[in-house]
């Protein structure tokens, strides 16, 4: 199945928005691409599939709207428990047919149940995993700390995103110790619309349209 699993070094790194320019940067070279979240907690407060939907400016056919949704903005374990529920993640389909942008909740190591977490979803769907990362101060240790945990799984890895400040020395030690391409470094956009996004996406997101063998 083509497509990438969108996933981050902590939770409200940009994952969204990552997702949201991906969409819009090859949605015409892969007519096939669609965004889904399968898990989403905090649902009234932080709704990441409508987000998508306007940031990309997505049809309904761009779009999956189905799936684990929990009211509680917390970790998705700790929100099935307080919802009375449990996330199994073998119930989780992926459809057949699409190229999927597939965006996980929080990190890799993040709790979906007693036993599992995102990692195995990510190993489920057998994606490979584009890592979303800030560019600021503690960057090099989380991003290289989520490199070893998707190797460790010899799951394949398309890249790191960056996001926030441009910092050159951060971009140089992740791809120098952690092996990986830095497809992109997006600055915090303002104001953050569908038209800023475009724009950056479109000039500098993966000039050497590295991610496309994984959408195709």
């Amino acid at each position: 199945m083509p497509g990438l699993f969108i996933t981050g070094t902590d939770t409200n790194v940009g994952k969204t928005v990552a997702s949201a320019a991906i969409m819009l940067r090859y949605r015409a070279q892969v007519p096939s691409l669609c965004f889904w979240k399968p898990i989403q907690t905090g649902i009234e407060h932080d709704d990441d599939t409508r987000s998508v939907r306007a940031l990309a400016q997505c049809a309904d056919a761009g779009i999956l709207d189905h799936g684990i949704r929990l009211r509680e903005p917390v970790s998705p374990h700790l929100a099935a428990q307080k919802a009375g529920v449990r996330i199994d993640l073998r119930a989780i389909q992926a459809p057949n047919g699409k190229s999927l942008i597939v965006e996980g909740a929080g990190g890799v190591l993040v709790p979906v149940n007693e036993r599992d977490l995102m990692i195995h979803l990510i190993l489920r769907l057998q994606l490979p995993a584009l890592i979303v990362a800030r560019s600021t101060l503690g960057t090099i240790n989380h991003t290289l700390l989520t490199l070893e945990a998707l190797r460790a799984r010899s799951l394949p890895i398309a890249g790191v995103m960056l996001i926030g400040e441009p910092n050159a020395d951060n971009r140089r030690a992740i791809e120098q110790y952690g092996k990986v391409p830095v497809i992109g470094e997006m600055p915090l956009l303002h104001p953050l619309n569908s038209f800023t996004l475009s724009a950056w996406a479109q000039t500098s997101l993966d000039p050497q349209d590295q991610l496309l063998e994984f959408l195709r």
